[in-house]
């Protein structure tokens, strides 16, 4: 471990050289300035660390030599409280030294849709959408909707939003799967139970350098978006739906008065299905050597369940069970997070140990 934090603390001295370049094309000054970001955590923990070992050999030392008893009480405290907090930072140091997700820094495309259950899917679906609309105004993140398609009690039959801030791909990728709800709906007089499904999709963003797009490879049609009833939202035809041939993925967006607008969130949107398309080859291509991943990684899978009744959320891949609905729902999503984190870094952790 030791060998590699030197090595990282090397890397990151060299960048910080680079960096006073002043000849750097922007391409470099982001890309230096990015993993400059990516080192500086692990630096100076590792210097945290260093100081922390050194200060419990002296106070070793001191105890060995001294003869003063206040002197050595003192020594002993030291120790006492040193030895724990050295330990404490290799556990960290060895989690920041595992291998790091491309795509954790990233702005991801939330896309939630209602599944099994009918209109009380779609309610459910509006209410995932604003817990974590409350998880990202609790972690200083942006909400901006780019489609959304309403019932009129509601709920929402689907909606894409894009979400920014700091590292939010690496909170949120792990939300992606079948979402299951237990309540009794509004719309039930005799108090039964409904059981409804919700899909949540994460898409990490995707740059235009991440995914080349042949403007040839796409079909773009344009259509007079419509509302509830077959009533026209608007007379012209601002409504867009871009399909990308090679992938057949199709992206539909009528949310904007103006077609431009329309156009350019289809665009990021079909962006991020492609790059989270490739994502998804790949992993599966590697899938042998994943056993770190937290479930099987299948979009297709029931993660979580939501009990209303019981005031109870699941988490079905780590056996997670908390009583704390309410909490959740009202976007206190890290106490469900944290643990699958946790869980996927001891994992990690475990088969780097098996395979060093």
């Amino acid at each position: 471990m030791f060998k590699k934090l030197d090595a990282v603390e090397k890397r990151f001295h060299e960048v910080e050289h680079q960096l006073q370049n002043p000849g750097l094309s922007p391409d470099d000054l982001r890309k230096l300035s990015k993993e400059h970001a990516d080192l500086h955590e692990v630096v100076g923990i590792y210097a945290i660390f260093k100081k922390s070992s050194q200060d419990l050999k002296d106070a070793k030392e001191l105890l060995s030599e001294e003869s003063d008893e206040e002197i050595r009480e003192i020594a002993k405290e030291e120790i006492s409280s040193l030895e724990p907090e050295i330990e404490r930072l290799e556990k960290v140091l060895n989690i920041l030294l595992l291998p790091k997700d491309p795509n954790d820094a990233r702005n991801v495309i939330l896309e939630i849709r209602g599944g099994a259950g009918g209109d009380e899917a779609a309610l459910f679906a509006g209410d995932l959408f604003r817990m974590y609309q409350k998880y990202a105004d609790k972690r200083g993140w942006k909400v901006d909707v780019l489609s959304i398609s309403g019932i009129g009690i509601g709920g929402v039959k689907e909606i894409s939003a894009m979400i920014t801030g700091g590292r939010v791909y690496s909170r949120l990728k792990n939300e992606a799967g079948v979402h299951r709800v237990q309540r009794v709906p509004d719309t039930e007089s005799q108090g039964r139970i409904h059981t409804s499904t919700v899909t949540v999709a994460i898409l990490p963003e995707a740059e235009e350098v991440d995914v080349q797009i042949n403007p040839t490879d796409l079909k773009i049609d344009v259509f007079r978006a419509g509302g509830a009833g077959g009533q026209h939202v608007n007379t012209t035809d601002s409504a867009v739906r871009i399909t990308h041939i090679p992938t057949g993925t199709v992206v539909s967006i009528q949310d904007e008065k103006s077609q431009h607008k329309n156009k350019d969130k289809a665009l990021k949107i079909l962006r991020a299905r492609v790059l989270d398309a490739e994502i998804e080859k790949a992993q599966k291509k590697h899938a042998a050597t994943r056993k770190a991943m937290v479930g099987t990684g299948d979009r297709s899978e029931r993660i979580r369940t939501y009990n209303f009744p019981q005031s109870r959320v699941t988490d079905h891949r780590i056996g997670l069970t908390l009583h704390s609905l309410d909490a959740v729902m009202e976007g206190d999503v890290d106490q469900v997070i944290d643990p699958l984190i946790a869980h996927y870094q001891a994992e990690m952790l475990k088969n780097s140990a098996e395979y060093a």
